[in-house]
């Protein structure tokens, strides 16, 4: 992985990531697939069995082949189409086009994950661990609220790729299934203490005046010698994408095998020290929102991404809670030819900003309007872009709304509740605890899967075939 095994140190604080926008319109669509429910494990052996048949066999119906089997895990099946609507998911998650090509050279990788997917769920079946339709569903629900996204365009853009939308909610299931799987292990390892808290905060004093960097990390890993050179040719495949615009966060959600990829890939701020060696020299020469090339680590590779620079001990913030409320349009907005609506709503968005005066009272008018609400949220305003809106908040008073910010899809109304200027340079002990919680998630998730690995009875069948 991308954090030194001696020393792994995870997210400052685990930031919530929407891991992929592409599971927005599922709500409603929790029909389980075969990859969701794998049979149980076959007995295990001490060692790992990874077979190699000559021929691919064929699940016939009436006579006729329909689907291949690519490899088996523990009894458990893996198609052709299974790889292939999770290569799909991939190219058109991330701008690949779809041809025969590019779908050839993300299988060999595809099939990698889809097997440690089956192991993920044999071992949370093992556990007694269930995700229920109601838990995924809910899930779904609350990545296409905070994505804003109406519902069914997203079901409508994949079956036109041919990407079957059980292979979004298998993905889904799984990682939910994983997650319940690591706080088990947690809990059977015992709780992080305050003097270690303690301990950790004093080791992060002494590195004061030195850098630090807040990386994100797509980890592609190689469990066979003989595959270096398909994974590398796989990493390559993403650096391309990532470099020509495709989103780090979605790529990571769906490709890294790291725990870090349920938050987008992004691991926090680290030190040089913290890092493996290799990764830490990339990163140190790197600027802010580069993609790194593909670096070799023990058990795979890392491709890296630098979001932001700082001295430990000195990174002055101003930090505003504000709270947001969005008037949506029902139809893109003409400037030079509104709709009634339109300006229907930018009456209501000015009716909002002469009532409220707190954060409380724009929230209960929108309700009163009919309008969703969220808590206030706490944001960096140095972060804040494009710079005009930075501008315009820095001088907003607290317990004042903004003028109607007018975009193409709907009005937005903000209002500052309160601000405080913070060192940042220095986590909190609640932070600190945190990244020691991220840290030993980590680490069980890496021992945990290679025990997977090698109680497991795999065989992989020819692809050509």
């Amino acid at each position: 992985m991308l954090l030194h095994p001696s020393r792994q140190h995870a997210v400052a604080a685990v930031t919530r990531i929407l891991a992929s926008g592409l599971l927005a319109a599922l709500l409603g669509l929790v029909q389980t697939s075969r990859a969701a429910t794998p049979p149980a494990p076959a007995a295990h052996a001490s060692q790992p069995k990874v077979g190699h048949a000559d021929t691919t066999a064929t699940i016939a119906e009436n006579g006729q082949a329909v689907t291949r089997i690519l490899a088996v895990v523990n009894n458990s099946v893996i198609t052709d189409v299974d790889v292939d609507n999770r290569r799909r998911l991939f190219a058109l998650s991330t701008g690949l086009p779809i041809s025969k090509d590019i779908l050839d050279r993300l299988t060999p990788q595809v099939l990698q994950q889809l097997i440690d997917e089956r192991l993920r769920l044999q071992e949370a079946q093992r556990r007694k661990i269930a995700v229920s339709d109601a838990q995924v569903a809910e899930a779904i629900a609350s990545i296409e609220k905070d994505n804003n996204m109406p519902h069914g365009t997203l079901r409508r853009r994949l079956e036109s790729n041919g990407v079957a939308m059980s292979t979004l909610i298998s993905q889904l299931r799984a990682q939910l299934a994983w997650s319940r799987v690591l706080r088990m292990k947690m809990t059977e390892q015992g709780r992080i203490t305050p003097a270690m808290v303690e301990a950790e905060e004093a080791a992060i004093k002494a590195q004061t005046g030195k850098p630090e960097y807040h990386v994100a990390e797509i980890f592609i890993p190689v469990e066979d010698q003989s595959k270096v050179e398909e994974a590398r040719r796989f990493a390559d495949t993403v650096i391309e994408q990532l470099r020509k615009g495709a989103p780090f966060a979605v790529v990571a959600a769906q490709f890294s095998q790291g725990q870090s990829a349920l938050r987008g890939g992004d691991i926090g701020w680290v030190q040089p020290n913290q890092l493996d060696p290799e990764v830490a020299r990339v990163v140190a020469a790197m600027p802010p929102g580069a993609i790194s090339r593909a670096i070799r680590v023990s058990g795979g590779f890392i491709i890296a991404t630098l979001k932001e620079k700082r001295i430990i001990g000195n990174d002055p913030a101003t930090l505003i809670k504000m709270a947001v409320v969005t008037l949506p349009f029902t139809s893109p907005l003409d400037p030079s030819n509104p709709t009634d609506q339109q300006k229907e709503q930018l009456q209501r968005a000015k009716k909002l900003g002469e009532v409220a005066h707190s954060c409380d009272q724009l929230l209960e008018a929108a309700k009163g309007m009919g309008l969703p609400t969220q808590p206030p949220q706490v944001i960096r305003l140095e972060n804040v872009n494009p710079p005009q809106l930075r501008t315009m908040l820095a001088n907003l008073p607290d317990g004042k709304a903004s003028q109607p910010l007018v975009a193409p899809t709907g009005i937005t109304v903000v209002l500052p509740c309160e601000r405080q200027q913070r060192n940042l340079g220095m986590p909190s002990k609640d932070e600190i605890l945190e990244q020691l919680v991220m840290q030993r998630i980590e680490l069980v998730s890496q021992q945990l899967m290679r025990d997977l690995h090698r109680r497991a009875v795999i065989e992989i069948r020819n692809q050509g075939a």
